[in-house]
């Protein structure tokens, strides 16, 4: 069974990423795995960790609706969320990862986030970048 992992944040693209990394995975036949990465410190308090963890269990809820196989990691290490989807991309040997973009005006889009450039640089399977609906 290969593995998708998507870089899920409660967020418009989050979500389309997340719908298509089901179907992916689906599609695929595979185990999705789910990552959630917060840098932590001071801003990542009791509230905001709870938060957070609302928010997972709600996911938790749509991929045991979906009927997937899935593995959730919420990611609280001080590391940037590429480096925690590339690191899980390849001590998983992932298949594929999905990112999500959001939309951006015509100066920004002359500079992706650097997160996104990131993953799509150094990435060490295909990455499948979508956009919120």
């Amino acid at each position: 069974m290969g593995t998708v992992v998507v870089g899920y944040v409660p967020k418009p693209e989050g979500e389309a990423a997340l719908d298509t990394a089901i179907a992916e995975a689906k599609l695929r036949d595979s185990k999705l795995v789910v990552v959630n990465s917060h840098r932590g410190g001071a801003d990542f308090d009791g509230p905001a960790a709870r938060k957070a963890e609302s928010e997972m269990d709600s996911v938790r809820s749509r991929l045991d609706d979906a009927g997937v196989t899935y593995d959730l990691r919420q990611m609280v290490r001080g590391f940037e969320p590429a480096e925690d989807l590339i690191s899980i991309a390849e001590t998983s040997s992932a298949e594929l990862i999905v990112i999500g973009l959001r939309r951006r005006s015509p100066v920004g889009k002359l500079i992706l986030g650097s997160n996104a450039q990131r993953i799509l640089l150094d990435a060490p399977c295909p990455v499948l970048a979508v956009k919120a609906g």
